[in-house]
């Protein structure tokens, strides 16, 4: 009995490792309130849109509007993220965000909101994210012990995919109930608990910031495609975030035409691939080791491919809720485990930078799969539309299966250099590289932090 509450008790402490640091507690804490809020405002703009127009087109255009953005700017906020202080960046974007979506609310409220202004406002946030998400995903590394980072990369995921959970559940019950303003309006209250969380952080020196040089962008996209591993985890996550991601845009087609229902419905399904989400993140949450993820990625996007393809032909909410599940742990587990691969790899100097390419190639390109399966699902049907994308995401997984081991020794070198892993990549393993990549691997040391 004792030895069972023991074991639990060291799997709860590995499971929130991270939150030793006080900082990252409140991060933790801040960013859950206002997830929840956000993904409020999400359901509630989308049901908004849906209504206004009964357009599955003018949904995808709203995600078009909101993430193009991240796509165009997100390296020049990588490139801020490396320059200048995370903690005063994140103020200023969770401020901003905070009067984006106080303006939202306020026309609604007032009965005026339009599409069009709905579109701006979409436009405008997406503008405000393509700084925010480089930079937060940096910070992550400036307040957690770096034996600590894949854990609160796991947690962040927890953090995000709970609050997908009881954001939208909550959001289809407010909707129905009072409409879609009071959404929005607790989502521009929201932020305030982010920025409240960063202004009690007691902040400590980082290192000195580089200069800014015009080359410096290039650097970024230079790493990320002549270190194989990393171009290939890129290139996983654009596919899948342009052909199976885009499931989520066509939810409330889901919800009225396939299966009958209203907001509760759509609530309820966007809850269900959360509650699959945030079982993944805690899955990769209870790692302690980088080493292995790889096949991981492998495994979670077949996963997807295959849940997508079920999720399509159910007819039941009861089913298709169920199936939910386990499209968002697939979905999650796949996006997850790169993210963290491609933070176990890359040098400090260059994490903002890297971490934009990553939110260019997961948000960035979402919005050519909305657009794509937006109007796909005009002329073919939501069911069909969905169906096309899991088998594309089949077709990734085989891609990335077979070519995983040609990126193992490369990927396990760079994550002992950043001193995420122990010991030497195995000597028996080859990979094709560049002459570039391989001469690196010939002749660089472990880099000190």
């Amino acid at each position: 009995m004792n030895g069972g509450n023991t074991n639990g008790a060291g799997a709860l402490k590995r499971l929130l490792r991270a939150f030793r640091s006080r900082n990252y507690r409140l991060f933790f804490t801040g960013q859950l309130i206002s997830l929840v809020g956000t993904w409020m405002n999400t359901i509630a703009e989308s049901w908004l849109v849906y209504r206004l127009t009964g357009s599955s087109l003018l949904l995808g255009t709203v995600t078009f509007a909101a993430q193009t953005p991240v796509f165009l700017l997100s390296t020049f906020g990588g490139l801020i993220a490396d320059r200048f202080d995370r903690r005063k960046i994140l103020i200023a974007t969770q401020s901003s965000a905070m009067i984006a979506a106080a303006t939202l609310a306020t026309l609604t409220f007032a009965g005026k909101v339009t599409v069009t202004q709905v579109l701006v406002i979409a436009a405008i946030q997406g503008v405000i994210l393509s700084v925010d998400v480089p930079s937060r995903q940096a910070f992550v590394v400036d307040i957690v012990e770096r034996s600590d980072l894949v854990n609160a990369i796991a947690l962040n995921s927890s953090m995000f995919n709970g609050a997908r959970v009881v954001g939208p559940a909550v959001a289809g019950l407010v909707v129905g109930k009072v409409g879609e303003a009071w959404c929005f309006g607790v989502n521009a209250i929201s932020y305030a608990a982010v920025v409240i969380a960063l202004l009690m952080m007691r902040a400590e020196a980082r290192r000195t910031r580089q200069a800014l040089s015009r080359g410096a962008i290039a650097d970024g996209f230079r790493f990320a495609y002549n270190t194989l591993p990393v171009r290939g985890l890129l290139l996983t996550v654009a596919l899948t975030s342009v052909f199976g991601m885009p499931f989520t845009v066509l939810m409330p087609v889901f919800a009225d035409r396939v299966l009958g229902s209203g907001p509760g419905a759509l609530g309820i399904l966007m809850g269900s691939s959360g509650v699959g989400a945030l079982a993944a993140a805690l899955t990769l949450a209870m790692r302690t080791e980088v080493i292995g993820l790889g096949r991981w990625v492998a495994a979670a996007s077949a996963s997807f491919g295959i849940s997508l393809i079920l999720f399509s032909l159910s007819r039941s909410l009861v089913l298709s809720s169920t199936l939910l599940v386990a499209v968002g742990y697939s979905m999650m587990l796949q996006m997850a485990c790169s993210n963290t691969l491609i933070q176990a790899m890359v040098p400090d100097e260059l994490r903002g930078r890297v971490s934009a390419i990553y939110a260019m190639m997961f948000l960035g390109t979402a919005p050519i799969g909305a657009m794509l399966a937006g109007s796909v699902a005009e002329a073919i049907g939501a069911p069909y539309t969905v169906r096309a994308g899991g088998v594309c995401c089949l077709m990734i997984a085989a891609w990335f299966t077979l070519r995983l081991p040609l990126r193992r020794a490369e990927g396990q070198r760079l994550i002992i250099a950043q001193g995420l892993a122990g010991g030497e990549p195995p000597q028996h393993m080859t990979i094709d590289v560049t002459e570039r990549q391989a001469a690196d691997a010939s002749g660089d040391e472990p880099r000190d932090r």
